[in-house]
């Protein structure tokens, strides 16, 4: 028995890590049984990541180890390695991108659940890689690893289904199905709740045809044959049912307390950028109430924010909450003899009411603010990482 992890065959031109364990499990010899099926995701902003930016491991039981390495190693030479230096340029992100550089390792026991928490909320090196029984390959070793260590704490599921025949174009998936399948209890992220697109068909190259979240496997597997029997969903290969660290929060590492020092709004795409004691945040346009709240602030406002800290430092904020705002102006008060505004005097000679002629020596008061979200915010459904936790699996809505 032993724990195999593979990363890094993709890029942004075709290629899918899940595709290619597919294809490996599908190749193992016969007295070999496959168990614990997972796929992980890592660090966003790691410079080498290619779409979602997650590896694959499985646990393997067999009775003779040795044979199996044998043939691992045969599967690397022959499938795997070949992938490496495959590059294909972004047509939405200046952002270089890094050629393929396939990983792949076994261990006899798995490593440390420090190494995945350490992938999962930074950038790691080979350098700091736990040393596997044996590996295969470059940069790939490290998403490998983290998913080997990875703990299936706070899990879902995702089953995955891949185009047949290297199927290219529109992607072909059931709308009644897919209907269907959003409204069973269990599953998550089938759709845009606010336009009713789909949100489980990919929509780059890539030889995936959906993958269905759920909450169970068994939701997860039904939803994905519901979807398959779609008279209008394409043909498809074949699907597994992978174990998931998505919606599971675990990128992120407690909150961070603010004061707003100053608010720069993008003038045409309404990126709103903020300084805080804490450090540089930024809420993009595409965050949603997020992006909106952030618009709303001004110096002196106090704020809770959770969130990734990219390699400049900056905060990406993922949910936000007002703790306290300042005032954003300031009113002649009423009248607390009979309500009306009270109106001024001349400088310095305090307020009266024009109709009870009621005197008071207080001159303007401040005008509460009125925030456009008293509670957590988080981004609309198609905006969220993978590994976001919805507000509403957490004690985060109030």
């Amino acid at each position: 028995m032993g724990w195999l992890g593979i990363d890094d065959t993709d890029h942004l031109g075709g290629g899918c890590t899940t595709k290619s364990a597919h294809d490996l499990i599908q190749r193992l010899p016969p007295y070999v049984r496959v168990q614990g099926l997972r796929l992980v995701r890592l660090w966003p902003f790691a410079p080498g990541r290619t779409r979602g930016n997650a590896a694959v491991a499985m646990e393997l039981h067999c009775d003779d180890v040795p044979a199996l390495l044998t043939h691992l190693n045969r599967e690397w030479e022959e499938h795997l390695q070949p992938l490496k230096g495959a590059l294909s340029s972004s047509h939405h992100s200046d952002r270089h991108q890094h050629p393929a550089d396939p990983g792949m390792v076994w261990f006899d026991s798995p490593p440390s659940p420090s190494f995945y928490l350490d992938a999962v909320r930074s950038l790691v090196d080979l350098g700091s890689v736990p040393t596997a029984t044996r590996a295969w390959g470059g940069e790939g070793r490290i998403g490998a690893t983290a998913a080997v260590a990875w703990p299936s704490k706070n899990a879902t599921y995702e089953a995955i289904a891949w185009r047949s025949n290297g199927a290219t174009g529109p992607r072909m998936v059931d709308a009644s199905a897919l209907n269907c399948v959003d409204q069973m209890k269990g599953t998550f992220l089938s759709r845009d709740p606010r336009n009713g697109s789909s949100l489980v068909a990919p929509r780059g190259p890539s030889p995936v045809l959906f993958g269905v979240r759920a909450t169970t496997s068994e939701v997860a597997g039904h939803a994905a044959t519901v979807i398959a029997e779609g008279l209008d969903t394409e043909p498809l290969e074949d699907w597994r049912c992978f174990e998931t660290n998505q919606a599971s929060g675990d990128h992120l590492d407690g909150s961070v307390v603010a004061q707003v020092m100053s608010v720069e709004v993008h003038p045409k795409r309404k990126h709103a950028r903020l300084m805080t004691d804490a450090g540089p945040m930024v809420a993009y346009a595409e965050s949603g109430d997020v992006n909106r709240l952030a618009r709303w602030l001004k110096a002196g406002d106090a704020i809770e924010s959770r969130g990734l800290t990219d390699r400049t430092g900056t905060l990406h904020i993922e949910q936000l909450r007002l703790q306290s705002a300042r005032p954003r102006g300031k009113s002649r008060p009423p009248c607390p003899q009979c309500g009306r505004r009270m109106k001024s005097m001349g400088q310095q000679q305090g307020l009266r009411c024009p109709a009870c002629k009621h005197r008071s020596p207080k001159g303007w008061v401040d005008v509460a603010s009125v925030p456009p979200f008293t509670g957590w915010v988080e981004p609309p459904a198609n905006a969220r990482r993978h590994l976001a936790k919805p507000l509403e699996w957490s004690n985060m809505t109030q």
